[in-house]
């Protein structure tokens, strides 16, 4: 990246951090076997559709005029506008596909959906069924309690309930997370992030646990009348990206789209719409940007 927002050179230094980024970053070995020649069936119907989340503020939901907007749908946009040109496309029309947490990955493998924009982790386990693109976002799980509650560390969930959304890394994350510090604890299923904010709102229980960019978007919404505090203690990693089916192919297009937007002004305009309240990228995520901006 050319701009001076994002001290990304000075970033060098944090070698732990920036290897590990790197690392995860790389894609999943493919077999040719496993492409579905993505890129044909775009040239051959003039259509992508792109998954995107209804309810995953600020990330991937559905805005005031009934349209996807966020931070992933943004940069899915801006993968289809080099897409068009990259693969001389110029009427690559975009469709708009709703995925659920629980279906996201069906949806992909199906066809349904060529490539997901929303809030989902790259993780080894699911890189036997999909592929992903390079990292999008890095972020950790945490706790959204209310502020009666007296919640100020995992620690204090023990013998409480916690809720998790259904199909999401939280589930294993959290559950792992307790057991390591031996901290009893409930989890309880819910389908989606505002049936987990509309549950601890209510007492049904005693937190819900998301990313924590994910709880920040959901406080955003809230219009007052119970008090919130975010936990503030990381219990996971998480590296969000854009999932698709295996087509290296296609991965390579979609990551050579990544590239160009993280070496440019568009990814400084994309993190500004939607997290620039929260000051600018923290270590982990602007090393995040400089190691992706990978050079033709």
């Amino acid at each position: 990246m050319t701009t001076s927002r994002f001290p990304i050179r000075s970033l060098l230094a944090i070698t732990t951090a920036a290897v590990a980024l790197g690392l995860s970053a790389l894609p999943a070995p493919v077999a040719a076997a496993d492409s579905s020649a993505t890129l044909t069936r775009l040239r051959d119907t003039g259509v992508i559709l792109l998954g995107h989340r209804t309810d995953s503020a600020p990330f991937s939901f559905v805005g005031e005029q009934g349209r996807p907007i966020g931070y992933s749908v943004d940069l899915c946009e801006r993968v289809v506008a080099v897409l068009r040109e990259s693969q001389k496309l110029p009427s690559l029309r975009v469709q708009w596909v709703p995925v659920t947490s629980a279906n996201r990955i069906d949806a992909v493998t199906s066809g349904k959906v060529d490539l997901e924009c929303g809030t989902t982790s790259a993780t080894l386990s699911r890189q036997e069924r999909v592929d992903f693109s390079n990292l999008i976002f890095v972020d950790g799980a945490g706790l959204l309690a209310r502020a009666d509650r007296g919640v100020k560390r995992l620690s204090d969930m023990a013998g409480r309930r916690v809720a998790v959304t259904a199909g999401s890394t939280t589930v294993d994350v959290m559950r792992q997370a307790f057991k390591e510090r031996s901290i009893s604890v409930e989890l309880v299923v819910v389908k989606n992030e505002l049936d987990g904010l509309a549950a601890v709102e209510t007492g049904k229980v005693d937190a819900y646990a998301n990313d924590r960019i994910v709880l920040l978007g959901l406080l955003r919404k809230l219009k007052g009348g119970v008090d919130f505090v975010l936990v503030d203690e990381d219990a996971s990693m998480e590296p969000y990206a854009l999932m698709m089916r295996r087509d290296p192919a296609f991965r390579l297009a979609v990551n050579r789209a990544l590239s160009r937007i993280y070496r440019s002004q568009a990814i400084v305009e994309i993190y500004d719409a939607w997290f620039g309240v929260l000051g600018a990228p923290g270590p982990l995520l602007a090393a995040m940007y400089y190691l992706n901006a990978t050079p033709e």
